[in-house]
C-alpha cells in the first residue's frame, strides 16, 4: 500500500506566480498542473488544513519574478486567501534565507505536501531540504511542471524527461511522490 500524507499536512505551494507563464521558459510538461493544484487547494481549504504559499522575490534586474513586475503576482489558480501563510524567498530553496523551518516546527507541523514549479529547480531544492530536515514530505507529481532543457553537453531533453528524472532523484529518499488523485483519495493507491 502506498504511503499517503496524514490528515492536516501542510500544503506547500512553490513559486506559483505569473512569471512562470512567460514564453522565454519554453515548452513545459503537465498542462493540467494548475487544475490539479486548484483541486488540492479546494480540498485543503474545505478541510480547514494549513495552506502555505512560497513566493519567489527575485533580486535579478531582468527577472519576471522581481517584485513590482506583473509576473511577481500569484497565478489565479493559486491565489492566497487572507490568513494563509506566505513565505518570501530569494533562492531556489524555500528553506534558505527564510524562517520556513522555524515556523513549521513552532506550529507543530511535521508533514508537507508539495506542489509548484519548477520541478527540477525550486521544487527539487525545497523537497531535498525538507527531507533532510526530517519532514515527512510528499510531492504531487502532476501538481508540478518543468521545461525542456539542454544538459551540460548540449543534448536536448524534453520537459517530461527532466520532470521524470527529478522525481526519480527525490522519491524514496527525500519524499514520497504521489499523484493529485492519490492525495485526494480518488485513485487506487496500491502499488
Amino acid at each position: 500500500m502506498m504511503k499517503l500524507p496524514p490528515p492536516g499536512a501542510v500544503l506547500l505551494l512553490i513559486d506559483l506566480q505569473q512569471a512562470i507563464d512567460h514564453p522565454s521558459w519554453g515548452r513545459r510538461n503537465n498542462p493540467e498542473a494548475e487544475a490539479n493544484i486548484a483541486r488540492l487547494l479546494a480540498h485543503w481549504r474545505h478541510k480547514g488544513w494549513p495552506v502555505w504559499h512560497v513566493r519567489h522575490d527575485s533580486t535579478a534586474p531582468t527577472s519576471h519574478y522581481r517584485p513590482g513586475q506583473s509576473g511577481h503576482d500569484f497565478k489565479p489558480e493559486a491565489l492566497p486567501l487572507p490568513g494563509e501563510t506566505i513565505i518570501a524567498k530569494q533562492t531556489n530553496s524555500a528553506f534558505i534565507g527564510t524562517d520556513l523551518d522555524a515556523l513549521l516546527l513552532a506550529a507543530g507541523y511535521r508533514a508537507l505536501v508539495v506542489a509548484g514549479v519548477i520541478t527540477n529547480n525550486s521544487v527539487e531544492a525545497t523537497v531535498r531540504m525538507a527531507g533532510n530536515l526530517g519532514f515527512d514530505t510528499y510531492l504531487v507529481e502532476d501538481g508540478c511542471f518543468t521545461f525542456d532543457r539542454k544538459d551540460w553537453t548540449g543534448k536536448h531533453h524534453t520537459a517530461e524527461d527532466v520532470h521524470a528524472m527529478s522525481l526519480a532523484n527525490l522519491d524514496g529518499e527525500y519524499c514520497t511522490v504521489l499523484t493529485a488523485a492519490a492525495v485526494l483519495g480518488t485513485e487506487e493507491t496500491s502499488r
